[in-house]
């Protein structure tokens, strides 16, 4: 109007560099002395532009131009995620498939959005703070720049018996990624590795410790996974390989003291909380590489390591001191060794079952021995029958079915093993002896009573490299039966049932890497093939980070890294196996399983 001029340009327009078209009657338009061309010449309208337009008999008039630009009108919810689990958009409705069991009264989201704000019953909304009662559909009210809005509803289900891919990577061979120390961020991530220790604490944690990439590689990093933000952090140790342990004075925790880089460790979780951390495959105080058997704890409360082990176990290659059989002495003390077997009583006491290491005469080979550590007194106690602190000792298995002082699981390692309800230890597999002395896979199963101090040969054969009976998926049956492995994952859920994963071994034809899920009922002795192939070798299928699906499933692997969390999902991570490609190496992939 008059002699000035408003152009609102659209949401978006860059008003630095325009061109105007223009009609006139005078016979020449200027800008800041500059002859205007209408349809070529530039101006930045960021201010008001003065255009002067001179008349034939030489007066002027001065228009100014005021351009603005007009507010968006852009309100979509882009992305969103609950427990690291992405959100599925459609239209105007998100739906998140958590896992089940979880608690959803206090929920934080991560979402992305193209509107000026969000909220929530008029609370405004922060990505990644702010939480929610998802316990029924949520509106969130995204509101545009010029005032215009979208209602999103937001519904949480439940999913079951499905694989989630969480962390990591699809594909073999990633390193670390370890960001700062004590600092959690969704960038951090463990590097691939395999035969690491691990356990869940009283807030639902996962945490990992050391492990290995093969050949020459072991590492002695400390990491901590939180499940409900889906962030890793690195919490100790050093992010290179193959370091030496920092051993201190013997009984006395320091913030400098840290075990060296090893695999293929024994591990207990006691009722306060704490990590014990036994032996494995490692570098000594020294830096020679070997056999260890020296005994660690970890409070994750001060975040500070103490050898607890007697004099001499900071040194690779000890042999064991037995003492007499039954009778707990300070100078007793397993030797060192790789891939035993481990659980704890109801009195809080350590146990301890072969591997592959030092007997008492100093010879390395598998293991049989059974021991007892009590942490109160801090004395071992060889448990196991006569003869069994000598290596390479056949596998007595007497009747299926009846315990008997004289029966033992015979030498092997990398088992797995799980406790019951009614503080039974049980042991399934790995690589070792048979009834005949020969050395292979297995797959027998066996119970073991702290009580009577008696084992019971329970399942499977008393013969090395038996192929697995499948059965039909999803159901039990008496003749069902995981082939003979080794390095396999295994879990025990909140009802008592034993859980199997994969490791290297035998299907119902061939061996090779395994990935076949199997349950174990103790009260009817029965396994249930539960999902997975019945192939050997199989590639991962991921699917879409965060979201279970019925056809994702981890690839064919072995020495695999497992937690329960505290609602009894089972997670595993790495091991040497088969990524998305069909490449076959080290992972660093985390995966959850829900019922």
């Amino acid at each position: 109007m008059g002699q000035t001029i408003a152009v609102t340009m659209p949401f978006g327009t860059d008003v630095t560099d325009l061109v105007a078209t223009f009609t006139t009657t005078g016979v020449k338009v200027s800008v800041n002395g500059v002859t205007q061309t209408s349809g070529s010449t530039l101006n930045n309208f960021t201010k008001p532009v003065s255009y002067v337009v001179t008349a034939a008999d030489g007066s002027t008039a001065t228009y100014v131009v005021t351009v603005t630009v007009a507010s968006s009108s852009a309100k979509a919810i882009t992305a969103f995620s609950l427990l690291g689990v992405t959100g599925s958009i459609s239209g105007l409705n998100i739906t998140v498939a958590v896992p089940n069991g979880r608690n959803v009264t206090a929920l934080v989201a991560t979402f992305t959005t193209t509107g000026s704000s969000v909220t929530v019953n008029g609370v405004t909304q922060f990505s990644g703070t702010t939480t929610n009662n998802f316990t029924n559909p949520v509106s969130y009210l995204v509101t545009a720049a010029d005032g215009s809005t979208n209602t999103y509803t937001v519904t949480v289900t439940f999913s079951a018996n499905v694989w989630t891919w969480f962390s990591g990577s699809n594909l073999v061979s990633q390193t670390g990624v370890y960001g700062t120390q004590g600092v959690a961020s969704a960038s951090n991530v463990p590097g691939a590795r395999g035969s690491s220790v691990t356990w869940t604490d009283s807030a639902g944690n996962l945490w990992l410790f050391g492990g290995s990439l093969g050949g020459t590689t072991r590492f002695n990093d400390l990491w901590k996974y939180n499940p409900n933000t889906g962030q890793w952090t690195w919490v100790g140790g050093s992010n290179l390989t193959n370091q030496s342990g920092v051993y201190g004075t013997q009984g006395t925790p320091s913030a400098s003291n840290i075990p060296g880089a090893r695999q293929l460790s024994s591990s207990w979780l006691d009722s306060s909380g704490n990590l014990w951390l036994f032996g494995g495959n490692g570098y000594d105080s020294a830096g020679s590489f070997g056999q260890l058997n020296d005994l660690w704890k970890y409070n994750p409360t001060t975040n500070q390591w103490t050898w607890v082990g007697i004099l001499g176990s900071n040194i690779a290659g000890q042999s064991g001191v037995y003492g007499t059989q039954g009778m707990a002495s300070a100078s007793n003390t397993p030797g060192g060794r790789r891939g035993g077997v481990s659980w704890i009583d109801s009195s809080g006491n350590m146990w301890l079952f072969g591997g592959q290491g030092f007997d008492s005469t100093g010879f390395s080979g598998f293991l049989n021995d059974l021991w007892k550590y009590n942490p109160t007194t801090n004395q071992w106690t060889w448990v196991g029958i006569l003869g069994s602190n000598n290596a390479s000792q056949n596998g007595v298995y007497g009747t299926q079915g009846m315990a008997s002082a004289s029966n033992t699981p015979g030498g092997r390692w990398q088992a797995v093993s799980w406790i019951d309800s009614s503080g039974n230890f049980w042991l399934f597999g790995g690589f070792g002896l048979d009834s005949g002395g020969s050395g292979s896979s297995l797959n027998d199963l066996w119970k073991y009573n702290p009580t009577t101090n008696q084992w019971t040969w329970v399942g499977g054969s008393n013969i090395v490299n038996q192929l697995g009976v499948y059965g039909t998926q999803g159901v039990a049956s008496a003749s069902n039966i995981p082939g003979a492995r080794q390095s396999s994952g295994a879990w025990v859920d909140n009802a008592g049932n034993f859980w199997l994963f994969g490791g290297l071994g035998n299907n119902s034809s061939t061996s090779g890497s395994l990935n076949d899920l199997w349950k174990f009922n103790t009260s009817i002795n029965q396994w249930t093939w539960v999902s997975g192939t019945n192939a050997v070798n199989q590639s991962g299928v991921y699917g879409t980070m965060g979201t279970g699906a019925t056809g994702n499933m981890p690839g064919g692997r072995q020495l695999l890294i497992t937690w329960v969390d505290s609602l009894g999902n089972l997670w595993l991570f790495g091991g040497f196996g088969n990524d998305s490609t069909g490449s076959s190496n080290f992972l660093n992939d985390l995966w959850q399983y829900n019922f």
